[in-house]
């Protein structure tokens, strides 16, 4: 396995992980790479330092850029609004959309309860399609870990 980092056109930074140079070249070709941020599938190879390991008194440095105060401020904010509104909503995993649906069709548009808040997983396609019926979802801004992936 040989891992990448990757950047989008936005300038998001992540990881990827490949069988080979050849494979990560196939999958790109393809459009099968996309920014786990934003979608976008205009993603190239970020330029990459070797990993050096740090003296054990010295912090490591983070592959990504630091921020201005203010941004990590916003970030900080949001990562606390969302992690406050996550316990009062109900997670559905990838029937998010099938969810959606029934909960919409319940309050025939209104708006519903904190009680039917759900979140889950929803494929591009999906979102598209419940916005294109009229239906409402925003993506979390702050990695989420399911909680059937939490160990």
């Amino acid at each position: 396995m040989i891992s990448f980092d990757l950047r989008c056109v936005l300038d998001h930074v992540f990881e990827g992980w490949f069988r080979s140079s050849d494979d990560y070249a196939a999958q790109q070709a393809g459009g099968l790479i996309a920014c786990p941020i934003c979608g976008n599938d205009d993603v190239t190879k970020a330029v990459m330092a070797p990993q050096v390991a740090a003296k054990g008194n010295a912090a490591r440095s983070g592959k990504t850029p630091m921020l201005p105060p203010e941004a990590m401020a916003v970030i900080g904010k949001i990562a606390e609004m969302q992690a406050e509104a996550l316990p009062q909503s109900r997670w559905v995993g990838h029937n998010f959309a099938t969810e959606a649906r029934v909960l919409h069709a319940a309050g025939d548009g209104a708006v519903q309860p904190s009680a039917s808040v759900i979140h889950g997983h929803a494929s591009a396609d999906d979102v598209a399609a419940l916005h294109a019926d009229g239906i409402n979802v925003m993506p979390l801004l702050v990695p989420f870990v399911p909680p059937d992936a939490q160990n």
